[in-house]
């Protein structure tokens, strides 16, 4: 049987294959890690989770591996499997969401995985994906704020908290002239972006906000706040008035286009943090995101959800 259960990519043997990992439970497990804040309490933030799950995302399906963990997520292998039974297998899901491409494997799959690839010494059927190690490009370059001539209307937008229902936010979109992939394709908020030369932030004169161009890595979101009270503690950019966006704060980043990052901002951001908690919450109940990402804002039901963030301050 060779490797039961384990399998070798390169010259490296993976632990046990977690078959009752999907892609749906792992949200659960890694991204609101903390504490009780994660459905499986014997993950800890260093172990790696190995499970098979089928890519739908581009035209044909494909057979994946993925090594998973706390803010941890790698898709180390592809596994040539017959093109047919990964279809079938889309096929048994129905109509799924169109942010949702990502499924588990059915009991055919995985009896094929047994027999043809964990069953074998033969690892022709794994393809490993080799990553690159590349640096982000940060974007064109910017106007140094000292020298902007920056004359046009200034926009303030709301900075306090704020509760929206799910049937406000195509309006709400409208309302500004925000893009938002499915609510308003055809908004666009002309942003006027400078650069105050600290290689932490950006300025955006059109709002009056700084912004991080990177950001908090992912995390729960009590943990969340305290993050931030700690980078306010630390003076990052020198100075210690950082906050968690508004919706239309997060929402006016987004860019009407697709950049090669593949996020909806302007390259001077980093892709690092896709999505990022905003400072709304949904009526009746439940938490609003903004995801660059995918071009949307959406809303969570969980009560410990989890997510990135970037920071602003009025200027």
């Amino acid at each position: 049987m060779g490797m039961f259960q384990k399998l070798k990519i390169g010259g490296k043997v993976t632990p046990e294959i977690d078959w009752k990992m999907t892609p749906d439970l792992s949200f659960g497990t890694f991204e609101s890690w903390g504490g009780r804040e994660h459905v499986r309490s014997n993950v800890s933030r260093t172990e790696r989770v190995y499970y098979f799950f089928v890519d739908n995302w581009e035209d044909v399906p494909k057979l994946c591996l993925m090594e998973r963990g706390v803010k941890h997520a790698e898709v180390v292998a592809e596994i040539d499997a017959p093109i047919k039974m990964v279809e079938e297998c889309v096929a048994k899901q129905g109509t799924s969401s169109l942010f949702e491409k990502s499924y588990a494997i059915d009991e055919k799959i995985k009896n094929w995985l047994l027999t043809n690839v964990l069953g074998t010494d033969d690892t022709s059927k794994v393809i490993p994906i080799i990553k690159e190690n590349i640096v982000e490009d940060m974007g064109k370059a910017l106007v140094d704020l000292a020298d902007s001539d920056f004359e046009g209307e200034v926009i303030t937008l709301p900075s306090e908290e704020s509760f929206i229902q799910q049937s406000e936010i195509a309006a709400f979109m409208k309302k500004w002239n925000f893009f938002e992939a499915e609510h308003n394709p055809e908004g666009s908020f002309a942003n006027h972006f400078a650069d105050p030369g600290d290689g932490l932030t950006v300025v955006d004169q059109r709002t009056g906000l700084m912004w991080q161009r990177e950001g908090l890595d992912i995390t729960a979101i009590r943990t969340m706040l305290r993050n931030i009270d700690q980078v306010n503690k630390d003076n990052f950019a020198g100075h210690s008035d950082w906050r968690m966006p508004t919706m239309e704060e997060a929402m006016s980043l987004m860019d009407s286009t697709q950049n090669s990052k593949g996020t909806y901002l302007q390259p001077c951001f980093s892709k690092e943090q896709p999505f990022i908690f905003v400072n709304a919450k949904r009526k009746p109940g439940g938490y609003w995101f903004v995801d660059f990402k995918q071009g949307r804002a959406f809303w969570s039901s969980g009560t410990i959800p989890g997510a990135f963030a970037r920071l602003c301050r009025s200027v």
